[in-house]
C-alpha cells in the first residue's frame, strides 16, 4: 500500500542502484558522494525497493553530518522508512534517531532547528514525538521567528495526534499566550490556525476580544480570521450579524486576495443588498485593477454567480462591468458580454449601447490580430440588444452596414443577419437600411453575404426608384455581357503548313472555272479557319462584385441573383405604369439568365452547372415569361411569411428558454415565517435588518428548500453489497461538476468488532481518486459513514469499483468482501445548449471525432423518437418544431448539448419510416474529443429502443 510522502523523485527502475555502492558512498568523507548517494536510496524507497541494511549506515556515518543539504535529505529518509512492525509497535531501531532529532531541536542553526521542526509536524509515532516535546516546547520562545512559526506547527500537529490531547494537555493555553506576544505575522498566523483548528473557542474570543484591530492584522492572519468566521457561521447562522461588520472591515484591506475572500464570504453569509452590493463592488474593483487574465476569469464567474442570485443589484454595476472590455483577452471580452447582455433594462439600454459602438470603432484600427473576432462578438451583442430593445436599432443599424465588406466573413454574415432582422421588426428603418444597402453592395466580397443582402434588396425594394435602384446595382455588379466569348481568325491555305491542329477546321470549296483553251474544269480550294479557346471576360475595373464571384464557379449565388432579378421585375410590374419599361427590364433579365445558363454549360469554368441551380435559373426564364397571379403571390408575398414565422418561433423559443432559467421555488405550507417588524431590534446594525428581511422573503418564496431532498436522494442510493455479506454497504453519489462524492455507509451486521477495516476504491477512466484510504474499527452492529471524493477531468463514462477489507480478532486473515461496481453516467456531466446554426454548422465540419449509430428501435413515429432520444441524451433540438411538422417519412433534426468541461456535443438524427411502419437511419454524433464521442453512442444504443 503506498504511503503518503511530501517528496516525489523520478526514478528509473530499469537502472537500480546497488545497496552496497550507495553503503560505501554513505560512509566515505565525500560530501557530494553521500548527497547523491541519499537521493539514490530515497529514490529506490519512493519505488517500493526495501533498503534495511542501510539504516544503521546511516545511523552511524550520515547523523553526525553538519551539512544542511545531508541534513534535510536524513529527515526526509527518515519519513518515508518504516518505523513500526507488522503488529503497529515502534520498531527498536528507532529510538536511535530521537538523540538525533532532540540534538538538532537544541542545535544552534536556525536552519537545522527549523526543517526538524516541520519534520516532526509528518510523523505519527506517540513513542519517537513524546521525548522531543519539551525541546519543542521550548522553541516557542526563541529569538528567531523562523523556528517560532514552525514550533507552533509542530505543537498543532502533537496535540491532534490520537493521544495529543494527553501528551499536550495545556497547548491552547501556551499557544494562547504566544499569540498574544507574537510580533511576527507568519508565526501568529500558524499560532491562531493552531486555536482555530484544535480549540475553536479560543480563537473566537481572541478575535472578538481584538475586533478593532483586525484591519491592521496581516494578509496571512486575515486570511484564517475569514476561514474561521465562514466555519462558526455555517454551524451557527444565528451568530454572522456580529461577524460580518468585521468582513466588511476587511473589504478596505490592502491585500487583493483578503478582499477577494472577504467578497465570497460577504455573499456566502448575508443576502442582504447592502453587502451584496460591497461584494459586487469589490469584485469590479479587482476586475479592473488586476493584470492576471485567470484572475479576470476567476472574477467574472463570481459576477456571473451574483447576476444569477441578485440580479436587481448587479444592473446597477453593469457599466463597471463594460470595463473589462478593455482586457485584450477574448475569453475575458466574451464572458463579460455574457453576463451584460442579461443585465440589460430599458434604463441602461442606451448607455450599453454607446459603449459597444465605441468599441466597434475602435475594431477599425487593425493594430490586434484579433480583431475581426472581437468585432464579430460585439455585432452579436448588438444585435441582441436590438432584438430585446428595437428603438436602439435605428442607433446601430447604418455603423454596422459599413462592415458588410468585412475581411471577416464570420463578422459580416453576423452583421446582414442582424440588418435581415431589422428591416422586418423595424418598418421605420426600412427604406433607410435599403438605401444604405443599395449603396455599399458594391463592396462585399463573400458569396454568403452576397446571397442574404440580395434576398433583403428583393424583399424589401417596395417603391419605383428603389425597385429601378436595385436592378441598375444588380447589373453593374453583373458587368458586361457576355460572361466569356470565342475569338475567331481565318488564314489562307499553305501546303508548307503543318496539318490543322485541334482547335482549327478545314473548309473545303468546289466550283466551276474556265482554262486556257475555253473549257471548263472543277475547281478545289481549301482554307483553314482557326479558332482560339472559349475566354472568360473579366470585365471593365468598374465591374462589380458578382461577377469575379460568378466566374469563380459559384453558380448558387448566381441562382440567387436571377431569384432576386425575377422579383425585381414582378414588382416593377407592380409600380411601374410604363408597360415598355417592364419588358425593357425582363428582357435585360432574360438575356443576364441566359448568359449565365450558357456559362455554365460551356467549358471555361472547372466545374459545370449544379442541377439545382440549373432549374431554378429555368424557373426564373418560365416565370419572366408568363406569369399568373398565383405564382406572382408566392414569390412576393409567401417568403417574407415564412421569414416573419421564423421570427416570431425564434422569439417564442427564446422566451421559453428564459422560463426554463427561471427558479421554480415553492414553500410548504407549514414553514416557519419570523415577521421581522416585530422582532426587537436593539443591537442589531441596518445590514442585520436588511439580512432579516431577505431570510424572511427566501423563506416565503420557497427559496431555501433545494432539489437535492430526501425523495430525490432515494434515487441515487446504490448497493454496494447483498444482505447476506458480513459488512453490508451502500453509497449515496453525488456528482459536482469536477469531482463526484461518494458517501458510503458501512454497517457491521456481525456480532465481532471489526478491525483495521478500509474502504478500497480504484477507477476506470478519466476518474482520479483524491484522498487514500483510511482504517477504521467497527463495533458489532454499528455503522460509519465514510466519505470519498474523486475528480473527474473529462466527459467520459468512468466505472468505480473496490472492495472493503477488515480484520477481526478469530480470525488470523483479512477478510475481502467485493462490492458492486459503480458506473459514472455521462449526463451527469452534459447539460442542454443552444447555438446558432451556422456555429453548429463550423463546429460539425471542425470536429474529428465522430461515432455513426443506426436506428434500431421498436417506437414506429418519427417525432415520439426524437423526444425519446432528447430525453435520454439530455440534450436540445436546434431544429425549429414549424420544420418537424407536417407527416412525410422522413425527419432530420440536429441536437447540441455542452459539458460542465466545456466541450460540445452535437448531434444529427436522420430517420426514414419504411413501408412496413419501422424506422430506418442513423444517428451521428461528432464531438472534439473521443470520450464524449463514444459514451454518447454507447447511451443511445442502450436507450434507443425504446427502454427507460
Amino acid at each position: 500500500m503506498e504511503k503518503s510522502c511530501t517528496l516525489l523523485v523520478h526514478f528509473d527502475k530499469g537502472t537500480p542502484a546497488i545497496a552496497n555502492e550507495i553503503k560505501e558512498a554513505l560512509e566515505g568523507n565525500d560530501v557530494p558522494a553521500k548527497v547523491d548517494a541519499m537521493k539514490k536510496a530515497i529514490s529506490l524507497l519512493l519505488n517500493g525497493e526495501t533498503l534495511p541494511q542501510l539504516f544503521i549506515t546511516i545511523v552511524r556515518y550520515v547523523l553526525p553530518s553538519e551539512d544542511h543539504t545531508i541534513q534535510k535529505l536524513l529527515l526526509l529518509y527518515l519519513e518515508i522508512i518504516e518505523k513500526t512492525d507488522a503488529k503497529g509497535r515502534v520498531l527498536p531501531e528507532m529510538i536511535l534517531i530521537c538523540q538525533n532529532l532532540r540534538n538538532n531541536l537544541q542545535h544552534p542553526n536556525e536552519y537545522i532547528r527549523g526543517v526538524t521542526l516541520r519534520f516532526l509536524c509528518r510523523l505519527n509515532e506517540t513513542e519517537i514525538i513524546e521525548p522531543l516535546i519539551p525541546s519543542v516546547l521550548q522553541n516557542l520562545e526563541h529569538r528567531h521567528p523562523f523556528i517560532r512559526r514552525n514550533a507552533i506547527l509542530a505543537v498543532m500537529a502533537i496535540y491532534k495526534l490520537p493521544q495529543g490531547e494527553q501528551l499536550l494537555v495545556d497547548a491552547p493555553e501556551m499557544i494562547e499566550k504566544v499569540l498574544s506576544t507574537e510580533q511576527d505575522q507568519s508565526a501568529k498566523r500558524n499560532a491562531f490556525l493552531m486555536l482555530f483548528t484544535c480549540a475553536q473557542d479560543r480563537a473566537i474570543n481572541y478575535l472578538l476580544t481584538h475586533v478593532d484591530r483586525v484591519s491592521e492584522w496581516g494578509e496571512l492572519l486575515q486570511m484564517v480570521v475569514l476561514e474561521l468566521i465562514r466555519k462558526v457561521c455555517r454551524t451557527n447562522r444565528g451568530e454572522k450579524g456580529k461577524y460580518i461588520k468585521i468582513i466588511i472591515s476587511l473589504l478596505n484591506a490592502p491585500s487583493t486576495a483578503v478582499i477577494y475572500e472577504c467578497a465570497g464570504t460577504l455573499v456566502s453569509l448575508s443576502s442582504a443588498p447592502t453587502a451584496i452590493r460591497s461584494a459586487a463592488g469589490t469584485y469590479c474593483q479587482l476586475l479592473l485593477s488586476q493584470s492576471d487574465n485567470n484572475v479576470k476569469l476567476i472574477v467574472l464567474d463570481r459576477l456571473n454567480e451574483l447576476k444569477t442570485s441578485h440580479r436587481d443589484i448587479m444592473v446597477d454595476l453593469i457599466m463597471d462591468v463594460l470595463r473589462a472590455l478593455s482586457s485584450p483577452n477574448l475569453d475575458i471580452r466574451r464572458k463579460t458580454l455574457d453576463i451584460v447582455l442579461e443585465l440589460i433594462t430599458p434604463r441602461n439600454i442606451n448607455e450599453v449601447v454607446l459603449m459597444l459602438k465605441k468599441e466597434v470603432v475602435k475594431t477599425q484600427n487593425g493594430e490586434l490580430e484579433k480583431n475581426g473576432e472581437y468585432r464579430q462578438m460585439l455585432i452579436q451583442a448588438i444585435h441582441s440588444c436590438a432584438i430585446k430593445f428595437p428603438e436602439v436599432a435605428s442607433t446601430v443599424v447604418h455603423l454596422l452596414m459599413d462592415f458588410l465588406g468585412d475581411s471577416n466573413v464570420a463578422s459580416a454574415i453576423d452583421v446582414v443577419v442582424f440588418v435581415r432582422e431589422i428591416i422586418e421588426t423595424n418598418p421605420k428603418l426600412r427604406v433607410s437600411i435599403i438605401t444604405r444597402l443599395l449603396d455599399t453592395f458594391y463592396q462585399i466580397r463573400a458569396a454568403r453575404v452576397c446571397s442574404c443582402a440580395l434576398w433583403i434588396i428583393g424583399e424589401y425594394c417596395l417603391s419605383l426608384s428603389e425597385v429601378e435602384t436595385g436592378i441598375a446595382t444588380i447589373k453593374q455588379c453583373l458587368g458586361e455581357l457576355p460572361f466569356y466569348s470565342v475569338s475567331e481568325e481565318g488564314e489562307a491555305p499553305d501546303t508548307s503548313k503543318k496539318p490543322p491542329q485541334a482547335n482549327s477546321i478545314t473548309v473545303s470549296s468546289r466550283r466551276p472555272a474556265i482554262l486556257a483553251d475555253g473549257t471548263y474544269a472543277t475547281q478545289s480550294a481549301a482554307s483553314e479557319t482557326s479558332f482560339s479557346p472559349p475566354t472568360i471576360v473579366q470585365g471593365t475595373p468598374s465591374s462589380g462584385n458578382l461577377r469575379s464571384l460568378l466566374l469563380t464557379g459559384d453558380f448558387f449565388l448566381g441562382s440567387v441573383v436571377m431569384c432576386t432579378l425575377t422579383k425585381l421585375v414582378l414588382r416593377l410590374e407592380e409600380v411601374q405604369p410604363s408597360r415598355v419599361e417592364v419588358n425593357k427590364a425582363s428582357t435585360q433579365a432574360l438575356l443576364i439568365m441566359v448568359s449565365m445558363l450558357q456559362l455554365g454549360q460551356s467549358s471555361v469554368l472547372p466545374h459545370p452547372i449544379d442541377n439545382d441551380s440549373y432549374d431554378r435559373i429555368l424557373l426564373c426564364i418560365r416565370l419572366l415569361c408568363n406569369t399568373g397571379d398565383d405564382i406572382r403571390k408566392i414569390w412576393l408575398q409567401s417568403c417574407r411569411q415564412s421569414f416573419v414565422k421564423m421570427l416570431s418561433e425564434k422569439q417564442l423559443r427564446e422566451t421559453e428558454e428564459l422560463k426554463a432559467k427561471a427558479q421554480v421555488s415553492h414553500a410548504q405550507p407549514d414553514d416557519l415565517i419570523d415577521f421581522y417588524h416585530l422582532k426587537s431590534r436593539k443591537g442589531m446594525s441596518q445590514l442585520e435588518l436588511e439580512d432579516e428581511v431577505q431570510d424572511d422573503l427566501k423563506r416565503a418564496t420557497g427559496e431555501f428548500i433545494k432539489d437535492g431532498d430526501d425523495a430525490n436522494k432515494l434515487n441515487r442510493i446504490l448497493q454496494l453489497t447483498g444482505f447476506s455479506d458480513p459488512v453490508y454497504a451502500e453509497a449515496y453519489v453525488t456528482v459536482h461538476h469536477y469531482d463526484i462524492v461518494l458517501d458510503v455507509t458501512v454497517i457491521n451486521r456481525t456480532k465481532e468488532t471489526l478491525q483495521n477495516l478500509c474502504l478500497e476504491l480504484a477507477t476506470m477512466g478519466d476518474l482520479k481518486l483524491v484522498e487514500r484510504p483510511q482504517n477504521y474499527t467497527l463495533a458489532p452492529e454499528s455503522s460509519k459513514q465514510i466519505k470519498a471524493n474523486i475528480k473527474v477531468s473529462s466527459t467520459e463514462t468512468g466505472v468505480i469499483f473496490g472492495n472493503i477489507v477488515y480484520e477481526t480478532s478469530n480470525v488470523l486473515e483479512r477478510t475481502v468482501v467485493v462490492l458492486n461496481d459503480i458506473h459514472v453516467d455521462i449526463m451527469d456531466y452534459i447539460s442542454p445548449a443552444v447555438c446558432t446554426d451556422a456555429a453548429f454548422r463550423t463546429m460539425w465540419a471542425e470536429f474529428e471525432w465522430e461515432n455513426k449509430v443506426a436506428v434500431n428501435t421498436i417506437i414506429q413515429d418519427e417525432k415520439e423518437f426524437l423526444d425519446h432520444i432528447m430525453k435520454s441524451t439530455n440534450m436540445k433540438c436546434l431544429t425549429a418544431p414549424s420544420a418537424l411538422d407536417g407527416e412525410c417519412g422522413f425527419l432530420a433534426a440536429n441536437l447540441y448539448a455542452k459539458s460542465v468541461f466545456g466541450e460540445d456535443a452535437l448531434v444529427n438524427v436522420s430517420i426514414e419510416k419504411q413501408a412496413d411502419g419501422k424506422l430506418s437511419g442513423y444517428i451521428r454524433i461528432r464531438s472534439k474529443t473521443q470520450g464524449i464521442a463514444l459514451s454518447l453512442g454507447d447511451k443511445i444504443t442502450l436507450k434507443q429502443k425504446g427502454g427507460s
